[in-house]
């Protein structure tokens, strides 16, 4: 009986080992998802939320400059990016016509469309004009959009064989009635101005001080050009160089505290804003044994997929060069859709860098509005960026005839 205990309490003490061992195994290769140290973190203004509009151009746009004058020691402030919007719907209503409506006219835009707009306009602060006249709290803008095409369509397809003088008017007036009239003075902190001393005397902003640059091969380095892209309505140059420059001006900018505009593709299944991370995952034929990979093979695309972007863990990258940069631009894989903002620098467990990316969906998500976008992904996915061109440095500069 004493034997039988015994035999019994070791066959339960290793039963329990056993069960033991494999619980911390499981506990150990758990899945732990992205966990990032940043690293450098650019003050900027708050997280917005663009809503149900198409307007994420004025969003980053406005981002840049609001993190400049933060930079220059003014406070936080709100500008309007619905003022942004009015003038240059109106400008595109101009240029479309006189295209023959042979341009691409809607809600979208670039960044540099913000510069453009100061430039000729100035700037107000958001609580001056919310561009919020139809009865919404938050940017709903598709039937705006859909009237607009449809004012300017029939301008451009009307039979008195001449247009009126008065067609803009017309859709000034339609933009008004949804955005609001721009007023010509406001008072702000105790003090009237213009759109254009609020520009040049609060704001201290010069929109020529920011330039755009780019990296393609289909154009010469060191040049400017109309990039290739349906937003660029205003056919606003950007400066292109090699990638590693590229990449090279985003590095020394979040050095030395600037932020920069950032245009690029999020539709890449490497894009997860439910996760707060966007990657370019790759599977190394050569890191498997035969085993893993015979695995692989048989799974299909679907479940490879799944697996490529669970996202439960950092995993090796695609390694990006000049040349698959240009194939995805080339074979439209690589899509000019989202305007946003970069304002640091993280790593994940494994020493990874990313880029930390402030965006303009809100901040109901895990990282409250902001996402880690790895530098593979900047390196492949980044149509064009702005930057305050204080940080090009002499040499650069002397090459781009600046």
């Amino acid at each position: 009986m004493k034997f039988l205990f015994t035999s019994a309490l070791i066959l339960f003490l290793g039963f329990n080992t056993i069960l033991s061992a494999q619980t911390d195994k499981i506990e150990e290769t758990k899945p732990v998802g992205y966990q990032f140290t940043e690293l450098i973190n650019v003050p900027h203004s708050g997280v917005r939320n663009q809503y149900r509009s198409g307007t994420c151009w004025s969003y980053s746009g406005l981002a840049l400059i609001e993190a400049e004058m933060i930079r220059k020691g003014k406070a936080e402030t709100n500008l309007s990016e619905m003022f942004v919007v009015h003038h240059s719907y109106y400008d595109k209503a101009i240029k479309y016509v006189r295209m023959h409506g042979k341009l691409n006219f809607g809600g979208g835009g670039a960044i540099n469309d913000v510069t453009d707009v100061m430039r000729a306009y100035g700037m107000v602060p958001d609580t001056v004009y919310k561009g919020l006249q139809y009865g919404e709290e938050n940017n709903v803008h598709g039937e705006m959009d859909a009237l607009l095409l449809a004012m300017v369509n029939s301008v451009i397809e009307n039979k008195n064989k001449k247009l009126s003088p008065v067609w803009p008017q017309a859709i000034e007036g339609a933009i008004s009635a949804y955005l609001g009239s721009i007023p010509e003075k406001f008072n702000y902190l105790g003090k009237e101005y213009t759109p254009q001393t609020f520009m040049t005397n609060y704001m201290d902003i010069n929109p020529d001080d920011y330039i755009m640059f780019t990296s393609f091969t289909h154009h010469p380095y060191y040049q400017a050009f109309a990039i290739e892209v349906e937003d660029n309505w205003s056919y606003g140059n950007v400066y292109n160089l090699p990638l590693n420059e590229m990449m090279d001006i985003i590095d020394a900018n979040l050095k030395a505290g600037y932020t920069i505009g950032w245009a690029a593709d999020v539709s890449e299944k490497g894009f997860s804003w439910k996760n707060g991370v966007a990657i370019v995952p790759e599977v190394e034929a050569k890191s498997m044994n035969d085993l893993e990979q015979s695995k692989w093979e048989k799974l299909d695309k679907k479940e490879q997929a799944k697996l490529l972007y669970s996202f439960d863990q950092p995993r090796t990258e695609k390694i990006i060069t000049q040349d698959v940069r240009q194939k995805a631009f080339d074979n439209y894989e690589t899509t000019d859709d989202h305007g946003m903002l970069i304002v640091g620098t993280a790593k994940d467990q494994n020493g990874n860098l990313y880029y930390k990316i402030k965006n303009s969906w809100g901040i109901d998500q895990k990282y409250d509005g902001y996402f880690y976008a790895s530098k593979a992904f900047v390196e492949y996915k980044t149509m064009s960026i702005m930057v305050n061109k204080a940080n090009n440095g002499k040499a650069l500069n002397k090459k781009l005839n600046l």
